[in-house]
């Protein structure tokens, strides 16, 4: 018997029962060969499949870096060793404090700007907020002691009075004079204001009559800053006296006691300023 591809055959005289173990094993290789195959054609299948995977990788640079001979690197930037520049430097010494302004007021040696009316009462008015004063008379005097009334004149003397400034303001019937009187130290016109007894004389005219003589009573004030001690005196220009409820009176007195404080504070800024941008000697 003889097996061809369409099974058994058998020959002259051979028997027609077939060899069922020959059967057997012939069906057994032939399953055996399929299976080989199978397992051959999945391999080959996925070797293809990485090797696809592999080239798309490196082809997108998919973590895989490409090889780089080392001699086609370029080569490091050159670093300058040191800085031409030199290297920059701070003084160890603190420099000198801004000058203080009332230093420059405090005493007559260093306070050396001219005294006059206009450079403490310049203007025909003065304008205080909502509030605008008219500028009567004025005048200066070396003779500080006729200025006053009381005893006030003997104090300005005795505490070495150089000269006084004085200048009148009023509005609505309300008139007050300012009294400037200068001396060589802020220790003497600080004294002068302390021991401060009757007050400044009212100065009339320039639109302004009489006020405050004659027992009328009036409002009196006394103030000192550096070598400048001020004195006011005001009233009524109707003669009528003064009392505590006269705000009127009050007002324009502060008002002029505020503004000739500011005026010596900034005679100070100004030489203080200048000093401290004069070229060092």
């Amino acid at each position: 018997m003889s097996f061809g591809q369409g099974g058994p055959s058998w020959g002259p005289g051979e028997s027609r029962t077939p060899d069922w173990a020959a059967l057997a094993e012939a069906s057994a290789a032939r399953s055996r060969r399929k299976k080989w195959l199978m397992i051959g054609g999945g391999v080959l299948a996925t070797a293809a499949v990485a090797a696809i995977v592999a080239t798309a990788v490196i082809t997108t640079g998919g973590g895989t870096s490409p090889k780089t001979n080392a001699s086609e690197l370029p080569a490091p930037a050159d670093l300058p060793s040191e800085s031409a520049a030199p290297a920059p430097s701070f003084s160890s010494v603190a420099p000198p404090p801004p000058p203080d302004p009332k230093d420059y007021i405090a005493d007559e040696k260093k306070d050396r700007t001219p005294v006059t009316v206009d450079a403490f009462f310049p203007g025909k008015k003065l304008t205080m907020g909502d509030r605008v004063y008219a500028k009567g008379a004025t005048a200066r005097t070396t003779g500080c002691a006729t200025t006053t009334q009381g005893a006030l004149g003997s104090i300005l003397t005795n505490n070495g009075c150089d000269q006084v400034i004085r200048a009148t303001y009023s509005r609505d019937g309300v008139a007050v004079t300012v009294g400037l009187a200068v001396f060589g130290t802020e220790a003497e016109a600080r004294k002068a204001a302390q021991q401060a007894s009757g007050g400044i004389a009212s100065l009339s005219g320039s639109g302004v009559p009489t006020y405050c003589r004659g027992g009328a009573v009036c409002r009196r004030t006394a103030n000192s800053y550096g070598r400048y001690a001020y004195f006011t005196v005001g009233g009524y220009t109707s003669g009528k006296n003064v009392t505590t409820a006269s705000k009127d009176v009050y007002a324009v007195g502060d008002d002029l006691t505020d503004f000739t404080f500011r005026q010596i504070r900034h005679r100070g800024e100004v030489q203080a300023s200048a000093a401290a941008g004069a070229p060092a000697t």
